[in-house]
């Protein structure tokens, strides 16, 4: 999660303590950033710790493990930081509607270069 909210921070969009709600969060709530397989939606309130509206994607090679099962395992992190509800809302609903479609995904998972990632993202 740290990894995946690094970009965020040196941009300036959020603070640090946003990247702790978060890991706090799943602490206390479990993992319910890891909403399928592979995908994972790291985020906390809207608000708190966040001085823009910005998502940040990092694919990793392996999997990461946020609970005892492979169901909780992810490789596709989409940091979401919104500044109000109403965008927060709006970002998860698009990235929602991004991860149901299983061919994105492996295209997600399985691409070579940053181009491609950025292409399948811009659609």
């Amino acid at each position: 999660v740290q990894a995946a909210c690094k970009p965020l921070i040196e941009e300036g969009v959020i603070e640090t303590s946003y990247v702790d709600s978060i890991i706090e969060n799943v602490k206390s709530f479990g993992p319910y950033i890891v909403i399928a397989p592979n995908i994972c939606i790291p985020h906390a309130q809207e608000g708190k710790g966040v001085k823009d509206t910005a998502i940040c994607f990092m694919r990793t090679e392996k999997p990461v493990h946020f609970g005892e099962t492979a169901e909780h395992d992810a490789r596709l992190f989409f940091v979401l930081a919104s500044t109000d509800n109403e965008k927060h809302m709006q970002n998860l609903v698009g990235l929602c509607e991004l991860v149901e479609d299983q061919q994105v995904v492996e295209k997600l998972l399985n691409s070579n270069s940053a181009q491609d990632l950025k292409a399948l993202l811009k659609n």
